[in-house]
């Protein structure tokens, strides 16, 4: 297998680099310290192209494949972009607009994506609830068919994007006996009598990105914005797991990329006992885990990409590994870099401590890291 990339493909990361560098990161460190989600970067990655990259274009995107949206996510976290706003960028692109565009019929293409394709609106995914997270065929959500429209009663939590969205994907069961097979999924739009949000939540990380609950009552929907069909909805939360391990972890490795360049200028830098502390081992293998795991990861993280873009189906057992993998270990590298950079790793002037506490959700996001394990182990066992 050949996961070499093309001069284009190269050219195409590069560019990004840059943009994320010049123009996006130095806009991330205030909102962090503020817990702000911030319109001016938003704008900045609609104008880029970035917020439709996989959007067909004559939808107004670009057309990307999936390899080429991991090379956008990779770069955008090397360039220094905090996990918050490349989480928001995620859910919109990948859990909302992505999912309308491979099941939406023309008229629902034709009506969303080009406002979520250039960032005007925002969107996100409504999938979790207060009881209900890795147990996704559990939703208690409903939605009853009255005429032509869908009631939907219920609620969702940790919604990334809802307090700012237009636009949600939502799922809800038609009839909770058939479990999985009655999970259907719906477009809903802010503006819909019954819907609203919650409060945005205080997070320990990726706190940029704007997440709150999500409430149902009597919320009306029109019977032609259901999405997919009744009963798909269970196969349109699969297929989202395609672009979540995948897509979704690039940003992950790019701030270990970012973290490791700063690392090694740090061990450049800073002396102790007469010596640059890049001398001693105990940093030399912090360095070398660092290295080690990208190389790993981008391996990992590509084969499912490329997989993807030739037309085969997901395989379920390297997904997982790759969530698990990137998350677990990725979170120890950035633990690492906190260790290197000893007393300045604990405070807001290096951003290191900013990406150990954006890394935890890759543990957490998505599927935890206990129900990956669970997934290779019964695949592995059956």
């Amino acid at each position: 297998m050949d996961y070499s990339l093309t001069d284009e493909q190269k050219m195409f990361r590069d560019t990004i680099y840059r943009f994320a560098k010049d123009e996006l990161a130095p806009l991330c460190e205030e909102a962090d310290l503020k817990g702000e989600f911030s319109m001016e970067l938003w704008r900045k990655m609609g104008e880029m192209g970035l917020v439709g990259l996989p959007i067909p274009e004559e939808y107004g995107g670009q057309g990307a494949d999936i390899v080429t949206c991991c090379l956008a996510g990779e770069a955008i976290g090397h360039g220094g972009v905090d996990g918050g706003h490349t989480l928001a960028w995620g859910a919109h692109t990948y859990l909302c607009a992505a999912n309308i565009m491979m099941h939406g019929t023309d008229e629902q293409k034709r009506k969303y994506l080009p406002k979520l394709a250039t960032g005007e609106w925002i969107g996100c995914m409504g999938l979790t609830e207060p009881g209900c997270g890795s147990d996704a065929g559990a939703v208690a959500t409903t939605a009853v068919k009255k005429g032509d429209k869908y009631i939907l009663n219920g609620s969702k939590t940790f919604i990334t994007n809802a307090p700012l969205a237009q636009v949600f994907v939502v799922f809800a069961t038609i009839d909770k006996s058939l479990k999985h097979k009655g999970m259907t999924a719906f477009i809903v739009e802010r503006d819909f009598p019954g819907i609203a949000t919650g409060n945005p939540m205080h997070k320990m990380g990726c706190r940029c990105s704007t997440t709150s609950e999500v409430f149902f009552e009597d919320c009306e929907v029109p019977a032609e914005n259901c999405l997919g069909g009744e009963g798909a909805g269970w196969f349109i939360a699969l297929g989202g797991v395609e672009w979540d391990r995948s897509t979704l972890l690039s940003p992950f490795i790019g701030a270990i990329m970012f973290n490791l360049e700063n690392c090694a200028r740090y061990a450049n830098e800073r002396s102790a006992f007469g010596k640059y502390i890049r001398e001693f081992q105990s940093i030399q293998n912090r360095v070398a885990d660092m290295k080690v795991f990208l190389e790993v990861a981008k391996l990992a993280v590509y084969r499912v990409a490329a997989s993807k873009d030739e037309g085969k189906a997901l395989n379920a057992m390297l997904a997982a590994v790759n969530k698990m993998y990137v998350g677990d270990k990725g979170f120890e590298m950035c633990s690492a870099s906190v260790d290197l950079f000893g007393g300045y790793g604990y405070i807001h002037e290096y951003p290191v401590e900013r990406n150990m506490r954006d890394a935890k959700l890759g543990q957490l996001g998505g599927g935890t890291s206990d129900i990956m394990r669970m997934i290779v182990a019964r695949i592995m066992m059956m």
